[in-house]
């Protein structure tokens, strides 16, 4: 049977350590999503020229922020990495025609463990992480995770790790009512329908078609994680929407899940 693909809003670093519900929502996915063989991770927070792949044997725990808690700097993801799997990611792009490079000291980012840390706790499971290029289209992720879609046969998990919306200039801000501003739940309403609806050619186009996109996302980093697992579910593949929440006024939580 193959391994779903997902997508998850990995919201603030902090997420990790403060309660709330889509840190409920991430500590109980484990369990829904069951035990993959191996995680292939694309995170946002790793922006390349052109897709790398991850080989360390043992991945370091990268702590790319600033301003948080001491707490936080503490947190290490020890899950082992997986060079033969990563050397395989880096073959079936190249097979695809995708230009690819790996990193052989590359650490995880909090795109990778800040929600891998809730989702799979014991950090037992070997995990490769994927670069995006936010100087490349959607279409060219999509490729990407078209490239990967035969790893669901083996067993391995396909994850992009972003933002279903991320504009960190208005974090706060709310609308008359106290929630999102309606330039954000627009937005947000949009992707969610279009993920349920299969309308993966309306997601590709998300800047010319997305309600407000550029205000969403003023820059497409935290976006383009979507398009793997989107690409690796298959062609007009349906997905599910598995949690809808906004933290900080205008940051979505929004997840979605491809079976």
């Amino acid at each position: 049977m193959k391994t779903p693909t997902l997508f998850v809003s990995h919201g603030a670093p902090s997420l990790a350590l403060e309660g709330g519900p889509s840190r409920d929502f991430l500590t109980s996915l484990g369990k829904r999503l069951g035990t993959p063989r191996a995680i292939v991770c694309v995170s946002a927070h790793w922006d390349t020229p052109v897709a790398t792949v991850g080989l360390a044997e043992h991945p370091e725990t990268i702590h790319d922020f600033s301003g948080f808690l001491p707490e936080l700097y503490q947190l290490r993801y020890r899950a082992p990495g997986d060079p033969a799997l990563g050397r395989r990611v880096v073959q079936l792009l190249s097979d695809a025609g995708i230009t690819v490079a790996n990193d052989e000291k590359r650490g995880f980012d909090h795109g990778v463990w800040s929600p891998l840390i809730l989702i799979y706790p014991e950090a037992q499971i070997p995990v490769v992480e994927l670069s995006v290029q936010s100087g490349l289209s959607a279409a060219h992720h999509l490729r990407v995770g078209r490239a990967l879609a035969e790893l669901r046969e083996d067993g391995v998990l396909i994850v992009g790790s972003g933002s279903t919306t991320h504009n960190l200039r208005e974090i706060g801000r709310t609308g008359p009512d106290g929630g999102p501003p309606e330039y954000y739940t627009a937005f947000e309403n949009w992707v969610c329908d279009a993920v349920k609806e299969g309308r993966v050619g309306d997601l590709v186009a998300f800047e010319r078609l997305g309600p407000h996109a550029r205000r969403n996302h003023p820059t497409p980093e935290h976006f383009l994680p979507l398009f793997a697992p989107l690409g690796a579910a298959g062609e007009g593949a349906k997905g599910e929407v598995l949690n809808r929440h906004f933290e900080l006024g205008t940051l979505s939580m929004a997840a979605f899940l491809w079976e």
